[in-house]
């Protein structure tokens, strides 16, 4: 889900009737969205030119300019906004193409259900979001390809050419894997709904009296009784855990817990085992 917080959420109402636009502001300002308002088409294409707004609520009848003909141009300078026609049941037929060719997000009518409302401007801002972060986070993982394929091009000055950019995520998984199962401490991934998700060698190692956690079973029935402990306390009080442990196969593990998710966009815990010096 993405983090609403740190988004702006804009709003621009168009409608050449002064009341109309004047009761949507006091509806929906009181669920904390910056308003804009516009009167004309050609006045909410020069808001649209002044602001980043996220979506936009219009009238479909209108003197020289309807809200289809309206938001066909937001469509073409504006692709991300989301877009909204709020009119009567007589004017479906006239928006109905412009549904189709994804001008318009929805159709509400007049007069509205204020809850109905509300809750469809609310859904219509979490998509607005969703595009923002699919945005975000496709140049980050540009920017990292990128810093990828130079540490490579560094490394492998024999490599006469880039390859294709799927070989080079592979090439990127397999040496994370291995790094995984050859680091000097053992590794176990649980997930939010409490499944192990990631072990390493080491951790089966350690914990090699039949007691090693299986990729794919719930750590309540495969860890044990000790580290099953430390990750309820990590999972639910959302903090790092240190604690050293006498396992029954008498190995002594320092373990670190650590919850995932507090500064990323990633969930589950994570166990890191290390042999008590």
């Amino acid at each position: 889900m993405v983090d609403d917080t740190q988004y702006q959420r804009t709003l621009l109402l168009v409608d050449d009737e002064e009341n109309i636009v004047s009761s949507l502001t006091r509806l929906l300002r009181r669920e904390g969205y910056k308003i804009f308002r516009a009167y004309s088409g050609k006045e909410g294409l020069k808001v649209l030119e002044e602001h980043d707004i996220g979506v936009i609520i219009t009238d479909q009848r209108m003197p020289e300019m309807t809200g289809v003909e309206f938001l066909y141009q937001v469509k073409l300078t504006h692709p991300d906004t989301i877009r909204i026609v709020l009119s009567g049941y007589t004017e479906l037929n006239s928006v109905t193409d412009a549904i189709n060719e994804g001008a318009i997000y929805k159709f509400l009518t007049k007069p509205w259900d204020d809850e109905l409302l509300q809750k469809n401007v609310a859904e219509a801002f979490e998509h607005y979001e969703m595009k923002l972060e699919n945005i975000r986070l496709t140049e980050e993982l540009k920017l990292a390809n990128a810093s990828l394929e130079k540490a490579n091009l560094q490394l492998s000055k024999n490599v006469e050419k880039k390859t294709e950019e799927a070989n080079l995520n592979l090439h990127v998984l397999t040496i994370a894997q291995e790094v995984l199962e050859n680091m000097p401490a053992g590794i176990i991934g649980i997930d939010d709904s409490g499944i192990v998700a990631i072990t390493n060698k080491l951790t089966e190692q350690w914990l090699s009296n039949g007691t090693a956690p299986v990729i794919g079973s719930m750590a309540k029935q495969s860890l044990p009784d000790k580290l099953f402990d430390i990750y309820e306390n990590v999972s639910s009080k959302a903090g790092d855990q240190f604690e050293t442990v006498t396992l029954a196969n008498e190995a002594r593990l320092d373990v670190h817990g650590k919850k995932m998710g507090i500064s990323s966009g990633s969930g589950g815990t994570i166990l890191v085992l290390t042999e008590t010096i």
